[in-house]
């Protein structure tokens, strides 16, 4: 009888560790399944690598941080048609703007 239980014992610890190992890998699956979050800005650097020579407005090859700020100024001004002072970032992701040449000039 006694060696019965223990057999009844070893079932039920095996039990539980399937279980708990079941859990564990489930939850390592989701864990694995959530994207890493991204650095945004790294995310923008080609973007912005494209959008250097335009702002370039004295041909030296350098772009000091007030000739990319005007840059950006204009462009935002550029883009916000309804003059708010805002963009509307689903509109703009899915239109058909390109980046203008003379901008911030």
């Amino acid at each position: 009888m006694l060696t019965r239980k223990k057999g009844q014992w070893k079932l039920v610890v095996i039990a539980v560790l399937i279980v708990i190992g079941t859990m564990l890998g489930s939850a390592a699956a989701q864990k694995a399944s959530v994207p890493k979050p991204q650095n945004k800005l790294a995310m923008g650097e080609d973007g912005v690598k494209q959008l250097l020579p335009l702002m370039n407005t004295d041909t030296k090859g350098m772009v000091s941080k007030q000739e990319f700020m005007k840059f950006m100024e204009a462009e935002f001004e550029r883009l916000d048609k309804s003059k708010k002072g805002e963009l509307n970032v689903t509109e703009l992701t899915q239109s058909n703007l390109t980046a203008t040449r003379f901008a911030g000039k």
